[in-house]
C-alpha cells in the first residue's frame, strides 16, 4: 500500500481523492512498503478544486437581532475545503508513525508560535552537522531543514517563513561554537535547532567540555531572543556501536535543556521506536554507511517537528501561551 494516487485539478475526483484519503488517514505504512515510490512521495505537488456553493440559492437577509447563518452548502463548502488543504498535505508526507510512550519535550517555543500566529515573517535556522546539512539525502530538497520549511509553509501559506541550513559535515560544539556569532545569531532568528553531539561521540570528545559549550551556546541564542530546540543524536549502527557514550550524550544534551529551560527534540529515542517497537528495519531509514538517515529518515523525522511547531502555534492562538521558561511535556 502506497500513498502515490493521482491528483488532478478538478472537482470530482479532487473529492473522490478526498474521500479514499480521509478512509486511509488512520492507517500507517512501514517505509519498507514504500520505498519503491518514495521519491513520488516526497516531490509531488498535489492540488485539488473544491466545488463552489450553488450561485442560485438566494441571498438571505439579516438584521442585528438575526444575523446570517451559515446555510447548509456554505457548511459543506467550508469542510470541503478543509478536507482538500489536509489531502494535499498527505501528498506533501511520508507514511510516518508517531512514536508511542516517546516523551515530546520541544516546549511551547513562544517566539516564532507567536510570530507565525500574528502573521510576521518568520526565520528560522538547522544549525548542526552532516545531519543537519543533508549527508544521505538524494537531492537537496529532501534534506530535513528544507521539508521542514515545506512543511510549515503550506500549514501557513500567507506566511512569510524563512529556514537557513547551517549544517556542516564533519563539526561539533568547537567548531559550531567559532561560527555561532557569525553565521546564527547575527542573522537574528526567532528559532535555532541544533543538532549536536553524534561527532562528540564518534570522536571521543570530553563530555564535560561538550556540556560546557553547549550550555554556553544556549545561554548566548537565548540572551539574542531566539527559541531553541536541542536535537541529540541519531540511532544508527556508527551511534550505537559505541553505547555508553551514546547514552552519555543524549543524557548531556537531556540536562542541558532542562537546566536552561529550552527544547528538545529526543531523535534517539524516536529511531529506536521506529526499529524496536515499529519493526522498521534500520536499513529502511539508514544510509550503507551506518551513520545518516536517508530520504524517508529525514523525512519523518522533520515531520514530527513540524507537527510539533504547528501544535505550538495553536495553543498560542487559543490563548495558551507557556511562559518562556517553562518546558512541557507530552506524548508525541
Amino acid at each position: 500500500m502506497r500513498f502515490a494516487f493521482p491528483f488532478r485539478a478538478s472537482a470530482g475526483r479532487g473529492l473522490c481523492a478526498v474521500a479514499v484519503l480521509a478512509l486511509l488517514a488512520p492507517f500507517a505504512v512501514a517505509p519498507s512498503r514504500a520505498q519503491t515510490g518514495q521519491h513520488a512521495a516526497l516531490s509531488s505537488d498535489g492540488k485539488t478544486e473544491a466545488a463552489k456553493p450553488d450561485a442560485t440559492q438566494p441571498a438571505a437577509t439579516a438584521d442585528a437581532t438575526n444575523p446570517p447563518q451559515p446555510s447548509v452548502a456554505a457548511k459543506a463548502f467550508d469542510k470541503v475545503k478543509q478536507a482538500a488543504k489536509s489531502a494535499s498535505d498527505i501528498f506533501h508526507r511520508v507514511p510516518c508513525q508517531q512514536p508511542k510512550g516517546v516523551p515530546n519535550s520541544t516546549g511551547s517555543l513562544p517566539h516564532v508560535a507567536a510570530k507565525l500566529a500574528a502573521g510576521k515573517p518568520v526565520v528560522i535556522i538547522a544549525f548542526g552537522s552532516s545531519s543537519t546539512q543533508g549527508y544521505g539525502s538524494s537531492a537537496p530538497e529532501f534534506t530535513y531543514p528544507n521539508r521542514l520549511a515545506g512543511q510549515l509553509r503550506r500549514q501557513y501559506p500567507s506566511a512569510d517563513i524563512t529556514v537557513l541550513n547551517r549544517g556542516k559535515g564533519g563539526e561539533d560544539a568547537p567548531e559550531m561554537m567559532a561560527r555561532l556569532q557569525t553565521e546564527v545569531i547575527d542573522v537574528h532568528p526567532d528559532m535555532v535547532i541544533w543538532q549536536v553531539g553524534t561527532n562528540a561521540v564518534l570522536r571521543n570528545l570530553d563530555p564535560a567540555e561538550t556540556a560546557k559549550q553547549v550550555e554556553d551556546g544556549v545561554a548566548r541564542l537565548q540572551a539574542s531572543g531566539s527559541d531553541v530546540v536541542l536535537v541529540d543524536p541519531q540511532y544508527s549502527p556508527r551511534v550505537t556501536e559505541r553505547p555508553e557514550s551514546a547514552r552519555g550524550m543524549v543524557k548531556l544534551l537531556g540536562r542541558i535543556a532542562a537546566l536552561r529551560h529550552v527544547g528538545i527534540f529526543p531523535r534517539f529515542e524516536v529511531m529506536r521506536d521506529w526499529h524496536e517497537k515499529q519493526a522498521i528495519p534500520i536499513t529502511d531509514f539508514v544510509t550503507a554507511d551506518g551513520l545518516h538517515m536517508n530520504d524517508w529518515g529525514y523525512a519523518c523525522f522533520a515531520q514530527l517537528l513540524g507537527d510539533d511547531i504547528i501544535r505550538s502555534v495553536g495553543a498560542i492562538k487559543i490563548g495558551v501561551n507557556v511562559p518562556a521558561d517553562v518546558r512541557t511535556y507530552r506524548p508525541m
